[in-house]
């Protein structure tokens, strides 16, 4: 089964996205993203991935990427573009992502931007929030405060002057953590004060689809994941890495699957079963956090991923609007 593409591109008299479909698939971890767009999306569509850790190679296992297969039928973007020690800002990924949905356009092809990362999306749609510029002696001072003090620290201290933040971002994210506090320290307020636009980038319409599952069974496929990861090869992965210079400081390394791995390296206690329950742990309460974040979306379709004739019926009917 598959959703055929509808819609042909309409005449260069109409410019911009707004005349353009775009589809946003997005839902919690393990919620079956990957699975629904291989059945239902693998004809006429190309995706632009909108995960912050499947952007760097070599981390494969642990942050579930696609299989090598599944990117040959299906073209995907922003997939193995970095190494796991280099930064990637939601900027370069606004900035990449539209690139990626010019090319699949022009191709004749409708983008499915898709992924758990929520502010790639929130970002994507609305833009940039338009906090300060950082001054080069802030940024410097934050960043021997992360050194001296390490992110867990540095996150308790963001959480008290910027709760709402504090709680967007993960202890694990150095680099987010880091950019709070800068502008924090810049501006004298918290970066949560600085408020998205309220209208969509460039006149754009987009499907955007969330995809629900109820806790239990949410709860139940996490455990399955993990158990998965681990049976898949995650310690080789981890060791592979660890080969090539990996440490916690890497960027790469703050997403969960690889984060849990370093924090017990760091504090001398690596046990398999340790690690997996903390992976699930966290993995359940990263997946809380987004579908909060998502439930922001006031025009996002909520779709249980199993409902394939549903999720087929609006993804026509929106394709039909555009080639009126």
């Amino acid at each position: 089964m598959f959703l055929s593409k509808s819609w042909t591109m309409k005449s260069n008299t109409q410019q911009g996205k707004a005349s353009k479909p775009v589809i946003f698939l997005f839902g919690p971890t393990a919620s079956g993203k990957t699975a629904l767009v291989e059945t239902l999306f693998s004809r006429g569509y190309q995706v632009v991935n909108a995960d912050s850790v499947q952007v760097y190679r070599y981390l494969d296992i642990g942050s579930a990427k696609p299989s090598s297969a599944l990117m040959e039928k299906i073209p995907h973007h922003l997939v193995n573009i970095l190494d796991p020690w280099q930064q990637f800002t939601v900027g370069q990924f606004v900035h990449m992502a539209d690139e990626a949905v010019s090319r699949i356009h022009a191709q004749g092809d409708i983008p499915l931007i898709t992924g758990g990362t929520a502010y790639y999306f929130k970002h994507f749609l609305y833009g940039l929030a338009q906090a300060p510029a950082c001054d080069p002696e802030v940024r410097k001072a934050v960043a021997q405060m992360l050194e001296a003090e390490g992110r867990e620290a540095l996150h308790a201290r963001l959480a008290q002057v910027d709760p709402v933040s504090a709680e967007r971002i993960s202890i694990n994210d150095a680099y987010r953590i880091t950019r709070a506090l800068e502008v924090w320290y810049q501006s004298g307020r918290p970066l949560s004060s600085f408020a998205l636009p309220s209208t969509p980038r460039l006149g754009m319409r987009p499907l955007i689809l969330n995809l629900t599952r109820n806790r239990e069974e949410l709860a139940s496929r996490i455990h399955e994941r993990v158990i998965q990861m681990f049976e898949s090869g995650l310690e080789d992965e981890i060791k592979s890495l660890r080969k090539m210079g990996a440490d916690s400081s890497w960027p790469g390394m703050a997403g969960i699957g690889y984060a849990e791995f370093f924090h017990a390296f760091d504090n001398g206690c690596a046990s398999r079963a340790l690690i997996a329950n903390e992976i699930e742990r966290n993995t359940k309460a990263y997946a809380k956090r987004q579908m909060t974040f998502f439930r922001s979306f006031a025009d996002a379709v909520e779709v249980n991923p199993d409902d394939m004739e549903s999720i087929s019926r609006t993804v026509s009917s929106y394709l039909e609007s555009f080639s009126a």
